[in-house]
């Protein structure tokens, strides 16, 4: 079988050849194209030491970047490409990295120590496929499936545990039973895995096709990464918008919502305060009050956690609490309010939540509260298309100017500043320089005669 490979990868297989050294394409990117998808990342391996491989490539740009471990990377013609020596590994003292890296001038071997078949595939020009473990049709069949006993390479790097079902949710895989119950058994191991890097996992795999699968079928593994989850599982919902327990409910919404990171976060954590209110009424019906603020807070305690980024934290706190908004109900003063306080982008992904939110409820009243939510989209549109005044910035005003109209710095200006932006956001008062100026002397000596 020939495998079209970039004339920059196909230059760097040619020049360890010509050196003595074999060489390979390897890993995901044998995965992908086997599977006929675009590859984005390319990496080779060879039996050349990596001082060797510095040297050889010594006429273009070379970083070690991990030559310690038997990497090189190398740039040809603006793409970087890692170069790795055929490597054994051994000893896995922190469920994460290798405590002895041995080198080796057999693929076979290097092959060996990867984490699943699909990626335990090598490809070279001259020397074609190697799959030691039937990678190629764990590919045709679709199937997670460790190389050699899962156990041992889950201990080696616990986290493979989420990788393996990262892979399941964005390909569309099964996991091998064999797998799937060494993952059972062995999730206890990812506290061993740094928040950052199980954040990244978690995000790839939550946007995955079967994500509402996985997060099922494993809850025990996202249990354990985030126990703030647990009590949504078995928490029932008796109320006629609803047809799932806390957790069926949250799974369904995930699936509903456009697939990146922060969304899919979003609707995982947006119920997540609903089993610490519930309250059952004299007729046996459920209710949540005040469940928006409660999940906001354990978003921020479980991304806080995650160790992501203050921004990412922040738009999926926000995305949460006001999940719950109703959409046709609200003035458009208080869409201005909004827009000042979360910003016009998330703002308009509160309806992208309040969509899969609607989705995962009580398909009965679907048409209805999916109407409800174009009826309130249709109002941010008529503001969004207005010259929009969300903040003091906004306003056709200046300080210098309200200064020259007679009005002293803080904290009268302030106040007045913080009037006007009011009335003007309840459209009471046009944002125009000579209004508001005129608006403002009027505000001023209200003050002083308070």
């Amino acid at each position: 079988m020939v495998i079209k490979i970039p004339p920059q990868v196909n230059t760097v297989i040619e020049i360890l050849n010509a050196h003595g050294h074999s060489a390979y394409v390897v890993g995901g990117a044998c995965r992908d194209i086997l599977m006929g998808k675009n590859v984005h990342d390319w990496d080779v391996t060879t039996s050349a030491l990596p001082e060797d491989t510095a040297r050889i490539f010594s006429d273009y740009r070379v970083i070690e970047t991990g030559i310690k471990h038997g990497t090189v990377t190398v740039i040809i013609n603006s793409m970087s490409i890692e170069i790795t020596t055929y490597r054994i590994e051994s000893g896995y003292s922190d469920n994460r990295h290798p405590d002895t890296v041995y080198f080796t001038d057999k693929v076979e071997e290097d092959l060996s120590r990867r984490d699943f078949t699909v990626n335990a595939i090598a490809y070279s020009p001259i020397g074609g496929i190697v799959d030691p473990f039937g990678g190629q049709n764990d590919i045709d069949e679709r199937v997670i499936r460790c190389v050699g006993k899962p156990d041992d390479r889950f201990g080696e790097d616990a986290l493979r545990i989420l990788r393996a079902l990262r892979f399941s949710s964005t390909l569309g895989f099964s996991i091998d039973p064999e797998t799937e119950n060494s993952i059972h058994r062995n999730y206890e191991l990812l506290a061993n895995i740094s928040a950052e890097r199980i954040f990244v996992e978690m995000s790839k795999l939550l946007c995955g096709k079967d994500a509402k699968r996985i997060l099922n079928d494993y809850c025990d593994v996202f249990f354990f990464i985030m126990p703030e989850l647990k009590p949504m599982k078995g928490c029932q919902q008796n109320h006629e918008r609803h047809i799932y327990d806390v957790w069926g409910h949250t799974l369904a919404s995930v699936e509903a919502i456009r697939p990146e990171p922060h969304l899919r976060f979003a609707m995982l954590l947006h119920d997540s305060g609903k089993p610490h209110v519930k309250f059952t009424d004299e007729n046996g019906v459920d209710h949540f009050y005040t469940h928006a603020k409660h999940s906001r807070n354990i978003a921020g305690n479980v991304l806080a956690r995650l160790k992501t980024s203050n921004k990412f934290k922040d738009t999926v706190k926000n995305l949460v609490e006001y999940h719950d908004f109703l959409p046709d109900k609200i003035s458009r003063k208080t869409y201005r309010k909004y827009i000042a306080k979360l910003g016009i982008a998330t703002v308009k992904e509160l309806f992208e939540v309040r969509e899969a939110d609607i989705r995962a409820q009580n398909p009965v009243f679907l048409d209805e509260r999916l109407e409800a939510n174009r009826l309130g989209q249709k109002v941010l549109a008529e503001i969004e298309s207005e010259k929009p005044c969300f903040k003091i910035n906004d306003l056709d005003v200046s300080g210098k100017e309200l200064a020259s109209a007679g009005i002293p710095t803080a904290p009268e200006m302030g106040r007045v500043f913080r009037i006007l932006l009011d009335e003007v956001m309840s459209d009471k008062l046009e944002n125009k320089k000579e209004t508001l100026l005129k608006r403002a002397s009027e505000i001023y000596k209200t003050m002083k005669g308070s």
